[in-house]
Protein backbone atom coordinates (compact mmCIF):
# COMPACT_ATOMS: atom_id res chain seq x y z
CA UNK A 1 0.00 0.00 0.00
CA UNK A 2 1.25 3.45 -0.91
CA UNK A 3 0.30 6.88 0.32
CA UNK A 4 -2.38 7.32 -2.31
CA UNK A 5 -4.33 4.18 -1.44
CA UNK A 6 -7.12 3.77 1.11
CA UNK A 7 -8.31 0.63 2.89
CA UNK A 8 -11.95 -0.37 3.04
CA UNK A 9 -14.04 -3.12 4.62
CA UNK A 10 -12.99 -5.54 1.88
CA UNK A 11 -9.31 -5.06 2.73
CA UNK A 12 -9.93 -5.57 6.45
CA UNK A 13 -11.93 -8.77 5.82
CA UNK A 14 -9.23 -10.10 3.51
CA UNK A 15 -6.56 -9.33 6.11
CA UNK A 16 -8.49 -11.01 8.92
CA UNK A 17 -9.45 -14.16 6.99
CA UNK A 18 -6.02 -14.51 5.39
CA UNK A 19 -4.23 -14.03 8.70
CA UNK A 20 -6.41 -16.52 10.58
CA UNK A 21 -6.11 -19.15 7.83
CA UNK A 22 -2.35 -18.76 7.49
CA UNK A 23 -1.83 -18.97 11.25
CA UNK A 24 -3.90 -22.15 11.51
CA UNK A 25 -2.00 -23.84 8.67
CA UNK A 26 1.38 -22.99 10.18
CA UNK A 27 0.43 -23.96 13.74
CA UNK A 28 -0.76 -27.41 12.70
CA UNK A 29 2.40 -28.06 10.70
CA UNK A 30 4.89 -27.14 13.44
CA UNK A 31 2.97 -28.19 16.58
CA UNK A 32 5.34 -31.09 17.50
CA UNK A 33 8.34 -28.75 17.56
CA UNK A 34 6.34 -26.20 19.54
CA UNK A 35 5.61 -28.81 22.23
CA UNK A 36 9.31 -29.74 22.46
CA UNK A 37 10.35 -26.06 22.59
CA UNK A 38 7.92 -25.27 25.42
CA UNK A 39 9.10 -28.25 27.49
CA UNK A 40 12.73 -27.28 26.99
CA UNK A 41 11.98 -23.71 28.07
CA UNK A 42 10.20 -24.81 31.24
CA UNK A 43 12.03 -27.97 32.31
CA UNK A 44 15.43 -27.66 30.67
CA UNK A 45 17.38 -30.28 28.73
CA UNK A 46 16.38 -33.97 28.90
CA UNK A 47 18.97 -36.65 29.64
CA UNK A 48 20.34 -37.94 26.35
CA UNK A 49 21.46 -41.61 26.46
CA UNK A 50 25.17 -42.05 25.58
CA UNK A 51 25.77 -42.66 21.91
CA UNK A 52 22.24 -41.72 20.83
CA UNK A 53 22.06 -39.83 17.56
CA UNK A 54 19.70 -36.92 17.11
CA UNK A 55 20.42 -35.22 20.41
CA UNK A 56 17.93 -33.22 22.41
CA UNK A 57 15.13 -32.96 19.84
CA UNK A 58 14.99 -36.71 19.13
CA UNK A 59 15.19 -37.55 22.85
CA UNK A 60 12.42 -35.09 23.69
CA UNK A 61 10.25 -36.48 20.90
CA UNK A 62 10.82 -40.07 22.05
CA UNK A 63 10.01 -39.17 25.68
CA UNK A 64 6.76 -37.49 24.68
CA UNK A 65 5.62 -40.35 22.45
CA UNK A 66 6.61 -42.99 25.03
CA UNK A 67 4.67 -41.26 27.80
CA UNK A 68 1.74 -39.66 25.99
CA UNK A 69 1.59 -41.40 22.62
CA UNK A 70 1.23 -39.62 19.31
CA UNK A 71 -1.40 -37.35 20.85
CA UNK A 72 1.36 -35.93 23.04
CA UNK A 73 3.17 -34.25 20.14
CA UNK A 74 -0.02 -32.35 19.35
CA UNK A 75 -0.69 -31.43 22.97
CA UNK A 76 -1.99 -27.88 23.14
CA UNK A 77 -2.91 -27.66 19.44
CA UNK A 78 -6.56 -26.86 20.17
CA UNK A 79 -5.81 -23.82 22.38
CA UNK A 80 -3.04 -22.85 19.97
CA UNK A 81 -5.54 -22.76 17.11
CA UNK A 82 -8.14 -21.11 19.36
CA UNK A 83 -5.60 -18.39 20.16
CA UNK A 84 -4.03 -18.09 16.71
CA UNK A 85 -7.27 -17.69 14.77
CA UNK A 86 -8.27 -14.45 16.53
CA UNK A 87 -4.59 -13.58 17.10
CA UNK A 88 -3.59 -13.39 13.44
CA UNK A 89 -7.02 -12.19 12.32
CA UNK A 90 -6.85 -9.24 14.71
CA UNK A 91 -3.14 -8.69 14.18
CA UNK A 92 -3.14 -8.39 10.39
CA UNK A 93 -6.36 -6.33 10.42
CA UNK A 94 -5.06 -3.88 13.07
CA UNK A 95 -1.60 -3.80 11.52
CA UNK A 96 -2.99 -2.91 8.10
CA UNK A 97 -5.26 -0.23 9.57
CA UNK A 98 -2.45 1.35 11.60
CA UNK A 99 -0.19 1.34 8.55
CA UNK A 100 -2.81 3.28 6.61
CA UNK A 101 -3.21 5.82 9.41
CA UNK A 102 0.54 6.37 9.60
CA UNK A 103 1.15 6.27 5.87
CA UNK A 104 -0.15 9.79 5.23
CA UNK A 105 2.44 11.38 7.53
CA UNK A 106 5.31 8.88 7.51
CA UNK A 107 5.72 7.82 3.88
CA UNK A 108 9.18 7.72 2.33
CA UNK A 109 10.15 9.04 -1.11
CA UNK A 110 8.77 5.90 -2.78
CA UNK A 111 5.38 6.21 -1.09
CA UNK A 112 6.06 3.35 1.35
CA UNK A 113 5.81 3.48 5.14
CA UNK A 114 9.06 4.39 6.90
CA UNK A 115 10.84 1.79 9.03
CA UNK A 116 10.08 3.60 12.30
CA UNK A 117 6.39 4.01 11.49
CA UNK A 118 6.24 0.35 10.51
CA UNK A 119 7.66 -0.55 13.93
CA UNK A 120 4.97 1.56 15.58
CA UNK A 121 2.18 -0.14 13.61
CA UNK A 122 3.58 -3.59 14.37
CA UNK A 123 3.92 -2.77 18.08
CA UNK A 124 0.35 -1.47 18.33
CA UNK A 125 -1.07 -4.54 16.66
CA UNK A 126 1.10 -6.77 18.85
CA UNK A 127 -0.13 -5.14 22.06
CA UNK A 128 -3.77 -5.56 21.07
CA UNK A 129 -3.41 -9.25 20.24
CA UNK A 130 -1.27 -10.06 23.32
CA UNK A 131 -3.88 -8.66 25.71
CA UNK A 132 -6.79 -10.29 23.89
CA UNK A 133 -5.34 -13.82 23.63
CA UNK A 134 -3.07 -14.23 26.70
CA UNK A 135 -5.47 -16.58 28.60
CA UNK A 136 -5.42 -19.02 25.68
CA UNK A 137 -1.61 -18.97 25.51
CA UNK A 138 -1.48 -19.77 29.25
CA UNK A 139 -3.75 -22.76 28.63
CA UNK A 140 -1.63 -23.89 25.67
CA UNK A 141 1.56 -23.81 27.72
CA UNK A 142 0.05 -25.77 30.61
CA UNK A 143 -1.54 -28.40 28.39
CA UNK A 144 1.82 -28.97 26.70
CA UNK A 145 3.72 -29.39 29.98
CA UNK A 146 1.23 -30.95 32.40
CA UNK A 147 2.24 -34.51 31.45
CA UNK A 148 5.64 -33.84 33.04
CA UNK A 149 4.22 -32.97 36.46
CA UNK A 150 3.56 -35.69 39.06
CA UNK A 151 0.57 -35.21 41.36
CA UNK A 152 -1.11 -32.53 39.25
CA UNK A 153 -4.74 -33.07 38.29
CA UNK A 154 -4.61 -32.61 34.50
CA UNK A 155 -6.82 -30.24 32.58
CA UNK A 156 -9.25 -32.06 30.31
CA UNK A 157 -9.52 -29.33 27.68
CA UNK A 158 -9.52 -25.63 26.94
CA UNK A 159 -12.72 -24.76 28.81
CA UNK A 160 -11.74 -26.95 31.76
CA UNK A 161 -8.38 -25.20 31.99
CA UNK A 162 -9.85 -21.70 31.70
CA UNK A 163 -12.46 -22.48 34.36
CA UNK A 164 -10.01 -24.06 36.82
CA UNK A 165 -7.42 -21.32 36.40
CA UNK A 166 -9.95 -18.59 37.16
CA UNK A 167 -11.27 -20.55 40.16
CA UNK A 168 -7.88 -21.47 41.60
CA UNK A 169 -5.81 -18.41 40.71
CA UNK A 170 -8.22 -15.66 39.70
CA UNK A 171 -7.72 -13.31 36.74
CA UNK A 172 -4.02 -13.13 37.56
CA UNK A 173 -3.74 -16.75 36.44
CA UNK A 174 -5.25 -15.94 33.06
CA UNK A 175 -2.80 -13.10 32.59
CA UNK A 176 0.33 -14.70 34.03
CA UNK A 177 3.22 -14.04 31.70
CA UNK A 178 1.48 -11.03 30.16
CA UNK A 179 4.33 -8.63 30.92
CA UNK A 180 6.96 -10.67 29.05
CA UNK A 181 4.37 -11.22 26.32
CA UNK A 182 4.06 -7.45 25.95
CA UNK A 183 7.85 -7.26 26.03
CA UNK A 184 7.68 -9.71 23.14
CA UNK A 185 6.13 -6.96 21.05
CA UNK A 186 9.74 -6.11 20.33
CA UNK A 187 9.79 -9.31 18.26
CA UNK A 188 7.10 -8.22 15.81
CA UNK A 189 8.44 -4.66 15.97
CA UNK A 190 11.60 -6.07 14.39
CA UNK A 191 10.11 -8.84 12.28
CA UNK A 192 7.39 -6.99 10.37
CA UNK A 193 9.40 -3.89 9.37
CA UNK A 194 12.28 -6.16 8.37
CA UNK A 195 9.85 -8.28 6.34
CA UNK A 196 8.51 -5.20 4.57
CA UNK A 197 12.04 -3.96 3.80
CA UNK A 198 13.16 -7.36 2.49
CA UNK A 199 10.09 -7.47 0.25
CA UNK A 200 10.76 -3.98 -1.07
CA UNK A 201 14.38 -4.87 -1.79
CA UNK A 202 13.43 -8.07 -3.64
CA UNK A 203 10.70 -6.27 -5.59
CA UNK A 204 13.06 -3.48 -6.67
CA UNK A 205 15.70 -6.01 -7.66
CA UNK A 206 13.16 -7.85 -9.84
CA UNK A 207 11.63 -4.60 -11.14
CA UNK A 208 8.17 -5.48 -9.84
CA UNK A 209 5.86 -4.60 -6.93
CA UNK A 210 5.66 -6.27 -3.51
CA UNK A 211 2.18 -7.66 -4.15
CA UNK A 212 3.45 -9.45 -7.26
CA UNK A 213 6.44 -11.19 -5.67
CA UNK A 214 6.63 -14.92 -6.27
CA UNK A 215 5.92 -17.30 -3.35
CA UNK A 216 9.63 -18.15 -3.30
CA UNK A 217 10.65 -14.52 -2.81
CA UNK A 218 8.01 -14.07 -0.10
CA UNK A 219 9.45 -17.15 1.61
CA UNK A 220 12.96 -15.67 1.50
CA UNK A 221 11.80 -12.35 2.99
CA UNK A 222 9.77 -14.02 5.73
CA UNK A 223 12.51 -16.46 6.77
CA UNK A 224 15.21 -13.78 6.95
CA UNK A 225 13.05 -11.43 9.02
CA UNK A 226 11.98 -14.23 11.37
CA UNK A 227 15.50 -15.47 12.09
CA UNK A 228 16.66 -11.91 12.77
CA UNK A 229 13.78 -11.16 15.17
CA UNK A 230 13.98 -14.54 16.93
CA UNK A 231 17.66 -14.29 17.76
CA UNK A 232 17.24 -10.79 19.14
CA UNK A 233 14.18 -11.40 21.32
CA UNK A 234 14.17 -15.09 22.32
CA UNK A 235 14.95 -14.69 26.09
CA UNK A 236 11.54 -13.14 26.78
CA UNK A 237 9.86 -16.36 25.59
CA UNK A 238 11.70 -18.42 28.20
CA UNK A 239 10.65 -16.05 30.98
CA UNK A 240 7.05 -15.97 29.73
CA UNK A 241 6.77 -19.77 29.55
CA UNK A 242 8.14 -20.26 33.07
CA UNK A 243 5.78 -17.67 34.55
CA UNK A 244 2.78 -19.12 32.69
CA UNK A 245 3.54 -22.70 33.71
CA UNK A 246 4.33 -22.23 37.40
CA UNK A 247 0.73 -21.58 38.46
CA UNK A 248 -0.02 -25.26 37.89
CA UNK A 249 2.87 -26.38 40.12
CA UNK A 250 2.29 -27.01 43.80
CA UNK A 251 5.14 -27.00 46.34
CA UNK A 252 7.73 -26.46 43.65
CA UNK A 253 11.32 -25.90 44.73
CA UNK A 254 11.57 -22.89 42.41
CA UNK A 255 8.93 -20.18 42.54
CA UNK A 256 9.12 -16.93 40.60
CA UNK A 257 7.63 -13.82 42.20
CA UNK A 258 7.63 -11.93 38.92
CA UNK A 259 9.61 -11.09 35.81
CA UNK A 260 12.64 -9.60 37.61
CA UNK A 261 12.80 -12.49 40.09
CA UNK A 262 12.53 -15.01 37.25
CA UNK A 263 15.34 -13.33 35.31
CA UNK A 264 17.59 -13.32 38.40
CA UNK A 265 16.96 -16.98 39.24
CA UNK A 266 17.39 -18.22 35.68
CA UNK A 267 20.64 -16.31 35.32
CA UNK A 268 21.95 -17.42 38.73
CA UNK A 269 21.15 -21.09 38.15
CA UNK A 270 21.77 -21.50 34.42
CA UNK A 271 23.66 -18.45 33.24
CA UNK A 272 23.08 -16.79 29.87
CA UNK A 273 22.48 -20.21 28.29
CA UNK A 274 19.32 -20.54 30.38
CA UNK A 275 17.70 -17.70 28.43
CA UNK A 276 18.25 -19.60 25.20
CA UNK A 277 16.92 -23.01 26.23
CA UNK A 278 15.10 -24.47 23.24
CA UNK A 279 16.36 -21.73 20.91
CA UNK A 280 17.62 -24.15 18.27
CA UNK A 281 14.31 -26.01 18.33
CA UNK A 282 12.53 -22.66 18.24
CA UNK A 283 14.40 -21.62 15.09
CA UNK A 284 13.58 -24.96 13.45
CA UNK A 285 9.95 -24.32 14.34
CA UNK A 286 9.56 -20.57 13.78
CA UNK A 287 11.45 -20.26 10.52
CA UNK A 288 9.27 -22.70 8.54
CA UNK A 289 6.28 -21.41 10.51
CA UNK A 290 7.00 -17.84 9.38
CA UNK A 291 7.50 -19.00 5.80
CA UNK A 292 4.20 -20.90 5.86
CA UNK A 293 2.33 -18.08 7.64
CA UNK A 294 3.49 -15.18 5.48
CA UNK A 295 3.46 -17.05 2.19
CA UNK A 296 0.00 -18.47 2.93
CA UNK A 297 -1.18 -15.02 4.01
CA UNK A 298 0.05 -13.35 0.84
CA UNK A 299 -1.39 -16.03 -1.47
CA UNK A 300 -4.76 -16.27 0.34
CA UNK A 301 -5.03 -12.47 0.48
CA UNK A 302 -4.36 -12.17 -3.27
CA UNK A 303 -6.95 -14.88 -3.93
CA UNK A 304 -9.58 -13.16 -1.79
CA UNK A 305 -8.81 -9.77 -3.31
CA UNK A 306 -9.45 -11.37 -6.69
CA UNK A 307 -12.79 -13.02 -5.88
CA UNK A 308 -14.29 -10.32 -3.63
CA UNK A 309 -15.36 -7.41 -5.83
CA UNK A 310 -14.15 -3.99 -4.67
CA UNK A 311 -16.79 -1.71 -3.22
CA UNK A 312 -17.56 1.19 -5.49
CA UNK A 313 -16.97 4.68 -4.14
CA UNK A 314 -20.43 6.33 -3.86
CA UNK A 315 -18.94 9.73 -4.67
CA UNK A 316 -17.84 8.42 -8.06
CA UNK A 317 -21.20 6.93 -8.98
CA UNK A 318 -23.29 9.96 -8.15
CA UNK A 319 -24.26 12.28 -11.01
Amino acid sequence: MTAGEHRNGRDIICDAVSGASAGAIAATFVCPLDVIKTRLQVHGLPKVPPGQKGGVIVTSLQNIIRKDGLRGIYRGLSPTLAALLPNWAVYFAVYGHLKELLLHSHADSNGHLSFGANMLAASGAGAATSIATNPLWVVKTRLQTQGMRVGVVPYTGILSALRRIIQEEGFRGWYSGLLPSLAGISHVAIQFPAYEKFKCYLAQRDNTTTNKLSPGKVAVASSMSKVLASLMTYPHEVIRSRLQEQGQVRNSGTHYKGVVDCVKKVFHKEGVAGFYRGCATNLLRTTPSAVITFTSYEMISRFLQGIIPPRENPSKTET
